[in-house]
């Protein structure tokens, strides 16, 4: 043979070797021309304000989907309402998985309703990605590798507020409301083990379900413990109850911070009261697309373009949920563009394990969303903030997760 033959024999065998190497590998809901995702959310139900990330979620799809998709391929965005109840939360998971066959499940809202299907998706091999969830059991990848939450830790949250109150007002008597599950309990956790030697500081507790009506006997217990530190470790619609509630029994804590789950202008601090929240602190890692102060923020400007072209008939007062949901479907995109051709289950979720820093819109200066394979939680960073009766004002250094 020679050796022109040789050499004509060799490249033909590499082109086909890359050929093979460049094939488009695709899963359970990936094809040449789409992604499917699912998702459940409360439309109905106790928090059904919360479907705003839904909405929101939607909208953001489209608007990717005009621009030509990821890589070419559409999104096709299932969303079901689950209620905020667990048994319902399996039920339209099962949907999801088993009848429309989505690629993944993404951003589905809560503790207990994540947590409830967490092991079927994990015995499935689907990734379960960036659940709007901060508790620590989210981010476990050696038993759940397939589970990974975006909210900072509840836990790492209760830290903050521990560390507020001890440089604020080291002799404070507090008091905490907290929704009985995970979230709040781990809240709850993060406060002590902030607290450290100093937990004693903590003179009374009360839990509450979020199917409860009030928590006007809770309130009511906290306020005769004596003490003047309130911690309102509560989803939002109970959160905008218990501040309201502590302005009509003239309770006037001198520390009042909220749970970050329910920082929503719109959607909490006005339903109860923008005067009565005046005061309040908690603590955050995103902008407050609303606030004057980013008018001229280019990322906050891309937003208001967003909202204004592709969900018009938004509650903007509630922006919280909106840009909360903006922001976490940027990851996703950014996952899905890391993929590439390769759309298997498995490399999507290797792909969310390893997730890139990039530039978010409504991200807060100085904070980074990353991921690793031993590091499930994305945001590990936040920055404490006080409502003055109009806006939140941020206050202090962006603080870690340690």
């Amino acid at each position: 043979m020679s050796l022109r033959s040789v050499v004509a024999i060799a490249l033909a065998g590499g082109m086909l070797a890359g050929a093979a190497v460049a094939e488009p590998q695709y899963g359970p809901g990936t094809s040449a021309t789409e992604i499917v995702i699912g998702n459940t959310v409360p439309y109905s139900g106790p928090i059904a304000i919360v479907s705003t990330i839904g909405k929101t979620q939607a909208a953001y799809f489209r608007m990717i989907n005009d621009r030509g998709g990821i890589n070419g391929r559409k999104i096709r965005y299932v969303s079901y309402d689950d209620a905020y109840s667990p048994p319902k939360t399996v039920e339209q998971t099962r949907r999801l998985v088993e009848g429309d066959e989505v690629a993944i499940v993404f951003a589905g809202a809560g503790t207990a309703t994540n947590a409830a299907v967490m092991p079927y998706l994990n015995s499935k091999r689907v990734p379960q990605l960036f659940l709007s969830s901060g508790n620590a059991k989210f981010n476990d990848p050696k038993r759940f590798p397939w589970t990974m939450a975006w909210f900072p830790q509840a836990e790492m949250e209760g830290r903050l507020y521990a560390k507020y109150v001890l440089e604020t007002n080291p002799s404070a008597r507090i008091a905490v409301l907290y929704q009985k599950d995970d979230f709040g309990k781990d809240m709850v956790k993060g406060l002590k083990d902030g607290l450290g030697k100093h937990a004693s500081m903590i003179v009374a507790e009360a839990g509450y379900d979020p199917t409860d009506p009030t928590v006007d006997s809770q309130i009511a217990t906290l306020k005769a413990s004596g003490a003047d530190a309130f911690m309102n470790f509560a989803t939002p619609r109970t959160a905008a109850l218990a501040i309201r509630r502590i302005a009509e029994m003239g309770w006037k804590p001198s520390i009042n911070a909220l749970a970050f789950a329910s920082i929503s202008v719109g959607g909490v601090l006005k339903p109860a009261g923008l005067e009565n929240s005046v005061g309040v602190v908690s603590a955050n890692f995103m902008k407050d697309p609303t606030d004057p102060a980013w008018d001229d923020d280019a990322g906050v400007k891309t937003w208001r373009a967003f909202m204004a072209q592709y969900y018009p008939d938004a509650d903007m007062t509630n922006a919280f949920f909106t840009s909360y949901a903006y922001s976490v479907a940027q990851s996703l995109v950014q996952v899905l563009k890391q993929c590439g051709d390769n759309l298997t289950r498995d490399n999507i979720m290797e792909q969310a394990r390893n997730l890139k820093p990039i530039d978010y819109d409504l991200i807060l200066p100085g904070i980074s969303i990353s991921s690793s394979p031993t590091d499930y939680t994305p945001v590990k960073q936040m920055r404490m903030m006080r409502f003055d009766g109009t806006r939140w004002t941020y206050f202090g250094a962006v603080m870690n997760a340690d």
